[in-house]
């Protein structure tokens, strides 16, 4: 069974900078494509990034694209969000999820991630 754990949220001012780390365990991780998604609160889980499994391939959501960087480690089974430039509606749960399909369809989709973290708070003060 695949644990992610999330780690690294927390309550900054706008414009400041923060990094989320996800670890990985019971799988292997190397073979999955990893993505972050966000929940707003009272809106519904969004997607935020994607990266490939070997790490070569990176997709954004166009309200993050150029703040934020989406990374992983394989060698120890993590996977990491730089987020700079910090924004009151960055203000979400932030989720890691893992993705071992061969292909997929619509990387964007919480459907085609069968792995899921328990979510880590992220608020940004104005």
């Amino acid at each position: 069974q695949v644990q992610l754990v999330e780690s690294g949220g927390g309550l900054v001012q706008a414009g400041a900078s923060l990094r989320l780390s996800c670890s990985a365990s019971g799988g292997t991780f190397s073979s999955a494509a990893m993505g972050w998604f966000r929940q707003p609160p009272g809106k519904e889980r969004e997607f935020v990034a994607r990266i490939s499994s070997n790490g070569a391939n990176t997709y954004y959501a166009h309200s993050v694209k150029g703040r934020f960087t989406i990374s992983r480690d394989n060698a120890k089974n993590m996977l990491y969000l730089q987020m700079n430039s910090l924004k009151p509606e960055d203000t979400a749960v932030y989720y890691c999820a893992a993705d071992f399909k061969y292909w997929t369809s619509d990387y964007s989709s919480t459907y085609e991630y069968a792995y899921w973290g328990q979510g880590t708070q992220v608020t940004v003060s104005s």
